[in-house]
């Protein structure tokens, strides 16, 4: 059997007896009590925290790599508006020996940015030329003419895919 009794001089213990002996323990309710108020203090800040973290958050504040995400995805629409008539998947349905992949780049002599840029924008062997100023005439699309940032856009994109071995693209709407 165990008796308690609180005693005057000691709020926070009590004392169980058993046949005789006497045992001093920690009253839990006080100790849950502190835990409470700690709780309560802490939940008017809550929604603050949870705010500014939300306005820290990279969704809010996009780092540079997003930044520079808008420009595939410009290139990819680009692509898919003007190229992927005949280079579908990185291919050539014209010319197979002429792809955008790697080793035909590099076979060809078109492997950097600028060589994209440069072949892309006059054109070279049966690939007509898209620049605004594209001469001669004959060598030059007879559809719509690229401006020079989208023809480097286009470049960057070709280049980047290229090193990838054309993974899937997606188009993305202006």
């Amino acid at each position: 059997m165990q008796l308690l009794s609180l005693t005057s001089g000691s709020k926070n213990s009590y004392f169980p007896s058993r046949k005789g002996n006497v045992k001093e323990e920690q009253n839990p309710v006080p100790e849950k009590q502190n835990n409470v108020k700690f709780l309560k203090s802490m939940a008017s800040p809550l929604p603050l925290m949870a705010a500014l973290a939300v306005a820290l958050s990279p969704l809010c504040n996009p780092p540079v790599s997003l930044g520079q995400l808008t420009d595939a995805q410009r290139g990819a629409t680009l692509f898919h508006r003007a190229c992927i008539g005949c280079h579908d998947g990185g291919g050539n349905i014209i010319q197979p020996g002429a792809t955008l992949f790697l080793k035909d780049l590099q076979r060809n002599s078109v492997d950097t940015e600028e060589e994209i840029y440069r072949v892309t924008y006059y054109g070279k062997g049966r690939m007509p030329g898209f620049g605004v100023n594209c001469t001669p005439r004959g060598q030059c699309t007879f559809g719509a003419r690229l401006q020079d940032e989208e023809i480097k856009l286009l470049a960057e994109f070709v280049k980047s895919q290229a090193e990838g071995g054309w993974p899937n693209i997606e188009s993305y709407q202006d």
